[in-house]
């Protein structure tokens, strides 16, 4: 399902707590890795997936989906919407429970994609953001 309520954001960040970001920078200056420190000191395991590093924030890095050795329940991606349909095939193929592209990020054959293979999907938002706007009261 595409989620865009309140109630469906609280049920993601309460129950998909493996994160999986593609794309996350090394650069602590980067919304990437910024986001990732700040999900990481709310209780997420955040597994990095970037192909030109090997280790970001303390985490193994890991150069595509496919090569996590363990379950993921969000795939998180900061790239842009043309990368988005084999990253939505590879968070399939692993079983991932959710899809959820960060801001300004939209891809809407992607994300139905993912929809019609029962993963829950968000788009142009940032869970850090909905984090911090849901929980922070």
């Amino acid at each position: 399902m595409i989620v865009t309520d309140d109630t469906g954001l609280r049920r993601i960040l309460e129950t998909h707590r493996v994160i999986a970001m593609v794309g996350l920078s090394a650069r602590e200056d980067r919304p990437s890795n910024v986001v990732a420190r700040y999900l990481m000191a709310h209780g997420f395991t955040v597994i990095p997936v970037n192909p030109q590093e090997s280790e970001i924030l303390g985490q193994r890095c890991y150069a595509s989906l496919t090569g996590i050795p363990v379950k993921v329940d969000m795939v998180d991606v900061f790239r842009k919407a043309a990368d988005v349909p084999p990253i939505a095939a590879e968070a399939i193929a692993i079983g991932a429970k959710s899809l959820w592209l960060q801001l300004g990020i939209i891809h809407e054959s992607a994300a139905q994609q993912a929809v019609a293979a029962g993963l829950d999907v968000v788009m142009d938002r940032c869970p850090k953001i909905e984090y911090a706007r849901l929980y922070s009261r």
